[in-house]
């Protein structure tokens, strides 16, 4: 009887653990938490114009618990292993977890900051920019040598600039090798580099062209636009992989039909035999 009875339990925690599998898995679910985290940053851009705004407040606590009855659910629904094991839901789980201890304490700052991350919640939300963030995230130990080269290269142009040009502009430009580093960082980003520091210093010395120029073609045109090669790289690497997944799933069913052909016509040949 207590058997009958313990079966019959784990028959209905397992229907509902199903359901809510099948709510968590709709179609319209994931549009809907889309649009929750929408919302949440429009009341968060609210509060800047409306700074300790009642109402404010109140929708962002019953949003916050709107977080958490959905990570319940996923939860439930997955089970924790289930969950867990992609590093998205844990991402998701730190935030919300994080909103919570954060609510009730002192350190606004970081409230702030959780509330704020709580938007990023929008990138495992979406397809699309989860594939870009993956892409990256692989793309780092390639992405790596390109920024020890990038180091050097300007570690070597900084070393020459504070060298040939320190007594010709003030001392933000080439005082030093950290002020000349980030002299560069505007030269690369080609923000107002040629009236404010390139024509200025190509009219007191006449050779600074080449530094400039050469500076730019390596610094700007190539590892910039290696960066963006490894990056499309990775990011094709998926495609291709999903591509060959496909096709060799193609072809083990097209062997399993040719399998079953070859089959049919061995039952009809001996059928014809006997």
């Amino acid at each position: 009887m207590e058997l009958k009875h313990k079966e019959e339990v784990n028959s209905k925690n397992s229907s509902l653990r199903t359901n809510i599998r099948q709510l968590v898995e709709h179609r319209n679910f994931q549009p809907i938490v889309i649009g929750i985290i929408l919302l949440n940053g429009l009341i968060i851009i609210a509060e800047t114009y409306f700074t300790g705004n009642n109402l404010l407040l109140v929708l962002d606590k019953i949003i916050v618990w709107i977080f958490v009855l959905e990570l319940m659910v996923k939860i439930i629904g997955l089970g924790f292993k289930g969950y867990f094991s992609d590093r998205w839901n844990v991402f998701d789980f730190s935030i919300v977890i994080g909103s919570l201890l954060f609510y009730a304490t002192p350190f606004v700052s970081v409230l702030r900051l959780i509330r704020v991350l709580r938007l990023i919640r929008m990138i495992p939300a979406i397809p699309a920019l989860r594939k870009i963030i993956d892409s990256l995230m692989k793309s780092i130990p390639a992405l790596i040598g390109i920024l020890g080269l990038s180091i050097l290269i300007f570690s070597v142009y900084a070393i020459i600039g504070t060298t040939f040009f320190r007594d010709v502009l003030p001392y933000e430009f080439f005082g030093s090798f950290h002020t000349a580093l980030f002299t560069l960082l505007q030269v690369v980003t080609f923000e107002s580099w040629a009236s404010q520091v390139a024509r200025p210093i190509i009219h007191e010395v006449p050779w600074a062209w080449a530094y400039f120029v050469s500076f730019i073609i390596i610094g700007a045109l190539v590892i910039l636009n290696l960066v963006v090669a490894v990056i499309l790289s990775y990011l094709g690497q998926e495609d291709e992989a999903n591509l060959k997944e496909q096709m060799d799933q193609f072809y083990k069913e097209n062997q399993e039909l040719k399998r079953d052909i070859q089959e049919i016509k061995q039952l009809i040949l001996d059928r014809n035999n006997n």
